[in-house]
């Protein structure tokens, strides 16, 4: 074996310039395989954070569109939602972990010198357990303060950074709409979600608060809210909370049967997961792709190593007339088709490196090298060598040593 290895490698450097041209098919398939996968990795992976910071198991329940004089109208100015709506989630469809309600409005927070302009949400505790998102510091709200209006408020990172800077937010009075809250609590970081939107710019006030100081709204009569948030338990169905949840509200609501349902649902975790599988199928087919480089690659080897075999056939003659036997000129064969392989797919491999790191540098998208895509490009590279290269060993190897010394 080791005389056969020698004897490639020194066929292979007699013919240098052929050698690289042979390999260049490896060289660009191996790089583009591998490019190709961090680039769909690295956007598949992007999904799974969007999942996470999102929150597990996310429905959102909006009011719908209302119909006047036979036209559309926009989203929510149908009936609207409101607390007794979660509630009723939350008790009647035993799929849900939590149901929050919650409104928004965007208001401009003074403290001191500083101003922030950020979304201000009227909700409750059960909006942190829906989003899965924990406190970094302080406390969340209590009981009396969420029943009684209390001027409290939790804030995210980024509020906590333009008001406050390196200053502790903790009890700290920031006025909205002349209203004074006192920060009782700051939210973990979140970062940004699928639509580009910064998560940790928010202000969470008790919804009492929101709806009796910052909208104006005393009557109490009826509790409207913008959007339930809605949490489904671990290892329950989707579909059927969705189903569920909807069909609640059709009663709640006295939806005629076959009349358009005057809110809508929309399955966040759902979205992402489509999201995820779309990825890896543009993954997969991107790389089946680049794999015809590879492919092509091989086509090469066997039209080169079947040139080498004409070249080369006085010398099998010879080899064979002093002792060589079949399996040993297939084998010399055979491991110069692997040997360049194996050289091309090892440039591919840097050359693909390169590649992934140019891909995330300037175009500025997520991508995630991974050894199995070293290895999977890599063992193709070689299997290529392996399967084209068998036949011109095959066919050397078939020679008879008198008609292979005849051959001028």
């Amino acid at each position: 074996m080791g005389a056969s290895v020698r004897s490639a490698w020194r066929a292979l450097r007699a013919n240098l310039l052929r050698s690289l041209l042979t390999m260049l098919g490896i060289i660009i398939g191996v790089a583009a395989v591998i490019t190709m996968i961090a680039v769909g990795q690295g956007a598949t992976e992007r999904v799974q954070e969007y999942m996470k910071v999102l929150g597990s198991n996310i429905m959102l329940v909006l009011p719908g569109g209302a119909n006047a004089g036979g036209v559309r109208q926009g989203a929510q100015t149908a009936q609207g939602l409101t607390e007794e709506d979660a509630k009723a989630i939350a008790l009647e469809v035993p799929e849900v972990q939590v149901a929050a309600p919650n409104s928004r409005a965007t208001v401009q927070a003074v403290y001191g010198n500083s101003n922030w302009s950020t979304p201000v949400f009227g909700a409750t505790n059960d909006y942190l357990e829906a989003r899965d998102w924990p406190l970094e510091s302080g406390r969340m709200f209590e009981t009396a303060e969420l029943q009684g209006a209390a001027k409290v408020a939790l804030i995210g990172k980024t509020v906590a950074r333009e008001l406050f800077g390196e200053q502790d937010p903790i009890d700290q009075v920031v006025r909205l709409r002349s209203v004074p809250v006192t920060i009782v609590g700051v939210l973990s970081a979140k970062g940004q979600n699928s639509w580009g939107s910064d998560q940790d710019d928010i202000m969470l006030v008790p919804m009492s608060t929101f709806r009796n100081r910052l909208q104006g709204d005393t009557s109490g009569r009826v509790k409207r809210v913008s959007t339930i948030s809605v949490k489904v338990r671990d290892g329950a169905d989707m579909k059927v909370a969705e189903e569920s949840i909807t069909e609640l509200l059709r009663q709640r609501f006295r939806v005629q049967p076959g009349a358009d349902e005057p809110f809508r649902i929309r399955n966040l975790t759902e979205m992402l997961q489509t999201q995820e599988a779309s990825s890896r199928t543009m993954t997969l087919l991107l790389s089946a792709v680049a794999g015809v480089s590879l492919i092509v690659g091989g086509i090469g080897i066997m039209n080169i190593m079947l040139v080498s075999v004409m070249e080369r056939t006085r010398e099998i003659g010879l080899r064979m007339a002093v002792g060589a036997r079949g399996r040993d000129i297939l084998a010399q064969f055979l491991i110069e088709a692997v040997t360049l392989s194996l050289i091309g797919g090892a440039v591919g491999v840097l050359l693909g490196a390169v590649a992934t790191w140019a891909v995330g540098e300037f175009a500025g998208w997520k991508v995630s090298m991974t050894l199995d895509s070293i290895v999977l490009a890599a063992g193709f590279a070689a299997g290529v060598g392996v399967f084209f290269g068998f036949y011109p060993a095959h066919k050397a190897s078939r020679m008879m040593p008198i008609d292979a010394l005849r051959r001028e």
